[in-house]
């Protein structure tokens, strides 16, 4: 065939406009007649000097480039910790649900309830020092406010007192009172101890003010936990009721987000299902956490929490994020334009991690859609590359050296 059509070319134009069947049968009579053994001639002298340029020595380094491409494409790369991190390398494992660019609803995020703390202690207190400011980062054991008041003086020096009588009758012979008085002073003392306890004084700090009863009128509230602070709710010189919140503290290396669905959504949701979080360029993984099972009144939909590792704080409380719900259609898969690179070839691909490290593997895109790609051809159970693609890709055709 390729021969036809090299003979149809050379011969006159005119064979262009002859009908498909009817050229066939006027080359067909002229190569019987000897008319055409020139033009034959010329072509397997085109057709041999082809094969020839391709074997040609100066192609052959074009030639082991793409060997050596496709050898690198298939090799698997390692990176350290630190290079990892510098790559901000983020990861999605794929589970079997499939998902869909059309199945995405809202979702607000909020504080991981099991990453934050209300200090409310539960004595009037006088806010007397304040140290930290709304959003401030803070570690544990940082002075958050210095309080004070008549309550919280009350309550050291009643326990400076309870703790001194227990330690006396400690040295006292076992027989000196009777075991109810004994149990009395303990019990007493101890209830002193929980009282500093629910004003949030560390264990530190209680056992130095027995020792320093001139401490006694103030104290430094200090940092839980590390984190943010979420809420700052007091001022300078304040009187605060027992049990009134001072301040929240979260760790917002997790969060949560919360979304509304309708019953249609509602019922492809399951507890434990993966999802995937988009906020403007950044994607992550998420886990469907609980539901509400019931449904508001005013809108007719259920509450859906999602659970996130935020590691790098990326993302924050407040913000407005992409949810990519569970769909019907299996063996597929949304996943952000940081997670699809070129292979050598031209040809989509993404990275799947596994115990040896990062591997190429090449994928076919379905549809592309604000950022977000539905991808096929991706194994279930592999864990995949949703972000620092692009630094995997720049490793891969790198070659490496060894010394």
């Amino acid at each position: 065939m390729r021969g036809i059509n090299m003979i149809t070319t050379e011969t006159s134009p005119l064979m262009h406009h002859i009908p498909s069947i009817l050229r066939r049968l006027v080359i067909a009579l002229m190569i019987n007649a000897g008319l055409l053994a020139p033009v034959i001639a010329n072509a397997n002298k085109y057709q041999a000097s082809i094969n020839h340029s391709l074997n040609s020595p100066a192609l052959q380094p074009y030639a082991l480039l793409a060997k050596t491409n496709k050898k690198q494409e298939s090799e698997t790369i390692k990176l350290t910790a630190k290079q990892r991190k510098l790559a901000e390398i983020s990861t999605l494992h794929i589970t079997e649900q499939g998902f869909s660019l059309a199945g995405f609803v809202t979702a607000k995020l909020i504080v991981d309830r099991d990453s934050t703390i209300i200090i409310a202690p539960q004595v009037d207190v006088l806010v007397q020092a304040r140290n930290v400011v709304p959003g401030q980062r803070i570690n544990q054991g940082d002075v958050l406010l210095t309080l004070g008041g008549l309550h919280v003086a009350q309550a050291q020096a009643e326990y400076i007192t309870a703790e001194a009588e227990w330690s006396r009758l400690q040295q006292l012979d076992e027989n000196a009172i009777s075991q109810s008085q004994r149990l009395q002073v303990q019990v007493t003392a101890e209830l002193k101890r929980a009282t500093l306890e629910a004003i949030n004084m560390t264990p530190e700090q209680i056992k130095a003010l027995a020792f320093n009863p001139k401490a006694i009128g103030s104290y430094q509230l200090l940092a839980p936990v590390t984190g943010k602070v979420q809420k700052d709710l007091v001022t300078l010189g304040q009187v605060v009721g027992a049990g009134t919140a001072l301040m929240q503290l979260t760790d917002e290396s997790h969060l949560w987000a919360q979304v509304e669905l309708t019953p249609a959504q509602a019922e492809k949701v399951k507890i434990g299902h993966t999802t995937l979080i988009r906020a403007g360029k950044r994607s992550l993984e998420a886990k469907i956490i609980g539901r509400s099972h019931a449904l508001k009144n005013a809108t007719r939909t259920e509450k859906i929490l999602v659970s996130f590792d935020n590691t790098g704080h990326q993302l924050h409380a407040g913000q407005f994020a992409a949810l990519y719900l569970p769909n019907t259609e299996k063996n597929t898969m949304v996943l952000p334009d940081a997670s699809l690179t070129r292979n050598h070839a031209g040809n989509w691909q993404v990275f799947i991690e596994d115990e040896q490290g990062f591997k190429s593997q090449p994928v076919t895109v379905v549809q592309r859609q604000q950022g977000m790609n539905l991808v096929r051809d991706l194994t279930v159970g592999s864990t995949i590359v949703i972000a620092g693609a692009q630094f995997l890709a720049s490793k891969q055709v790198k070659p490496s050296h060894q010394h």
